[in-house]
């Protein structure tokens, strides 16, 4: 078995351009050993900033010979009338490179058994090295010195060896050595690689670490300890550590402090500069924010004063601005910045942020007063906060801080509430409006938030479908597939029985340009909420427990999945999917006494009435279940079409108001 290694050494790349590369590159390499029947143990990518490199693992030296049966012609061609090889078996045989002897028929045709041997893979791999490095795509390809292919940025260096042995290879107008090049910074510049497996190893020596997971996991240790010296922790997400992972091949890290002047704006904002704009890891002390942050050097060697100047430098720019927008704002209150939201366009035809505003408290009273009477919410929110909420939650797009960072939309808003004196839960309802801001994240805990951010995200989607914008494949701009799961979500974690359906229909009446969008906006929403809860049900019984429309109540719905789940009723499955076979379309339900011929009729008529619609499923379960036996002596002693017509349709509609009763919990069909 084989170590191969591939190392292509760049210009910097763009730290976004790195994951997609790790990606493309593992399924290249694969695709290219699965069509060549080259086996194979492992494959490892490693990238940093500098480099791309492939390792494979357990490569046979040659890939297996192949038995192949080659179907040649006709027995009377190929042979003469006295059986000896006519011109064409021979030239058949020597086509194929077999000696006569070996041809034989089977079916009046002449068959020849061929061995394709192996190929040697050192020779596969320098062949198709370069096509498979060439396939990478990303964004802002471009042509570089006088080449004519394109990549990402200009390539210096290429290490390509199996074992110890060199794989010659060219990409683009660089041809491949065994040796590679160090950090920009280190005592020495290159290194031989003398074999893949020591190749980790190697690099360290000249300060790069190619694992990007070895590398990520440093940075935050080294974060760690580096606050734990001053008492503090540092504040970081995942895509902070994904960004500062590939721009770093040596991470070091280096605490720089800056006025504490900057604290007193909200916090929300001087941690995005450090870390959306900076690439900075803010510190906490005590739950706190403190003057200090660390940036992650790519740095050999041991004098920071000059970074530590830089860095500080380039934060107080940042934050100076910061300031004087934040000053500049609170010279007047929150509710003043509503009116120029009529300057501002939500979206085409679909009138400006001012008149979404309007909506949103308008669909916001309305949902408030149905949970209300429902007494479905966590607390009562103050008179009047609700609407608040709504009136103010998008008025801080006007305002210079949000103007500069637009991330910080409601958390700006909520800063600015605070300010002008608004009750705490408006504020903290206008944050959390925009709530859960990404898949994974956390969902409103306020009652006003959770009101409002429905509100505002059903009128999102509902209007983007109006426009004729509704998602297509993987593309959603405007993001209506992250709102309506908002939507989903809030509602299950609030545990909120509302009627989502009535709200689209609001919603879209509610909007200026008017198009008969429901179906579609309707469909959108469940087929959104099953993909959600797929994750966790089995997506047949979430589909079968849509049958009545779950919008009116996603809770309620959740409920039935969780107790369909759990079915284990053979009987009852086969019972409910005969009736739904003889039902095949909506009819009747009026049954009449009269037209009853045998016993049975009337007893599971009675049953059937005996069973009354409940909330509590797994009640209605059983009682559906109890229903077993009647059923079935009725498909024994029945025959539903029957000559007389009047029993004929009387029989029809007792088995549709037995099909009502299993469709109340699902629909069976789909089981």
């Amino acid at each position: 078995m084989s170590t191969y290694l591939l190392e292509v050494g760049t210009e910097e790349l763009p730290y976004k351009f790195i994951p997609q590369a790790i990606s493309q590159l593992e399924t290249g390499f694969k695709n290219f050993f699965d069509e060549n029947k080259i086996n194979f143990d492992n494959i490892k990518v490693y990238a940093t900033p500098r480099r791309l490199a492939v390792l494979v693992y357990g490569l046979d030296e040659k890939t297996a010979d192949e038995e192949k049966i080659v179907k040649g012609p006709i027995a009377n061609i190929a042979y003469d009338e006295n059986g000896n090889l006519s011109k064409a078996g021979e030239g058949f045989a020597n086509k194929n490179g077999v000696n006569p002897s070996d041809l034989y028929v089977e079916n009046n045709y002449v068959f020849a058994k061929i061995i394709i041997k192996g190929k040697d893979v050192k020779a596969l791999l320098s062949e198709n090295v370069p096509a498979i490095f060439m396939k990478l795509q990303g964004a802002h390809f471009m042509r570089w010195g006088y080449n004519d292919e394109k990549f990402s940025r200009p390539i210096k260096w290429i290490v390509s060896i199996l074992d110890g042995e060199q794989v010659k290879v060219k990409i683009i107008d660089k041809e491949s050595s065994n040796v590679s090049r160090g950090h920009r910074f280190a005592e020495i510049k290159e290194i031989v690689i003398d074999k893949p497996e020591n190749y980790k190893d190697l690099m360290k020596k000249v300060n790069v670490i190619v694992d990007q997971n070895e590398r990520r996991d440093l940075i935050i240790k080294k974060a760690k300890e580096e606050a734990a010296k001053i008492g503090a922790e540092p504040h970081y997400t995942d895509d902070l550590l994904e960004e500062v992972t590939f721009i770093t091949e040596y991470p070091v890290p280096v605490i720089c402090e800056f006025d504490e002047e900057f604290l007193t704006i909200p916090e929300e904002v001087t941690v995005t500069v450090m870390t959306s704009h900076q690439r900075y890891f803010p510190l906490h002390k005590d739950g706190k924010l403190i003057n200090k942050f660390i940036t992650m050097t790519n740095y050999v060697g041991d004098e920071f004063k000059n970074i530590k100047e830089g860095n500080v430098r380039v934060i107080k720019a940042r934050l100076d601005d910061a300031v004087f927008f934040f000053k500049e704002d609170t010279k007047k209150p929150l509710e003043s910045y509503v009116e120029s939201l009529k300057g501002v366009t939500f979206q085409k035809g679909m009138g400006s942020m001012f008149d979404k505003t309007q909506r949103l408290i308008e669909l916001s009273k309305t949902i408030e007063t149905d949970l209300l009477s429902r007494e479905s919410l966590a607390y009562k929110p103050a008179e009047g906060n609700v609407e608040r909420t709504a009136l103010l939650c998008k008025a801080d797009l006007t305002t210079h801080l949000v103007f500069e960072f637009t991330e910080l939309q409601g958390f700006i808003g909520a800063d600015y509430a605070r300010i002008s004196g608004e009750d705490k839960m408006v504020a903290q309802g206008i944050k959390e409006h925009y709530f859960p801001l990404n898949a994974e994240a956390g969902t409103a805990k306020s009652v006003e938030g959770q009101i409002v951010g429905i509100a505002d995200k059903i009128d999102t989607v509902c209007a983007v479908f109006a426009g004729g914008k509704k998602p297509t494949g993987s593309s959603d701009p405007l993001g209506v597939r992250r709102a309506a799961l908002g939507v989903i979500r809030t509602i299950l974690d609030a545990n909120l029985q509302i009627d989502i359906d009535k709200y689209i229909k609001i919603a879209i009446s509610n909007l200026p340009v008017q198009k008969d969008c429901y179906e579609d906006v309707k469909e959108f929403f469940i087929q959104r909420m099953i993909i959600f809860l797929a994750e966790k049900y089995n997506k047949n019984i979430l589909e079968a427990c849509a049958n009545t429309n779950p919008l009116c109540n996603i809770a309620d719905y959740v409920k039935r999945v969780e107790v369909v789940s759990k079915l284990n009723a053979p009987q009852l499955l086969e019972n409910a999917n005969r009736v739904i076979r003889i039902i095949k379309d909506s009819g009747s339900n009026q049954v009449n006494e009269q037209y009853f011929v045998e016993p049975v009729e009337k007893t599971l008529y009675n049953e059937i009435k005996s069973i009354s619609e409940t909330s509590d499923y797994k009640i209605y379960l059983e009682s559906l279940e109890k229903l077993n036996p009647t059923v079935t002596k009725f498909f024994e002693d029945v025959l539903v079409m029957d000559k007389n017509e009047n029993v004929k349709n009387n029989r029809i509609s007792l088995l549709t108001l037995l099909k009502e009763k299993y469709d109340y919990l699902a629909d069976f069909s789909k089981l």
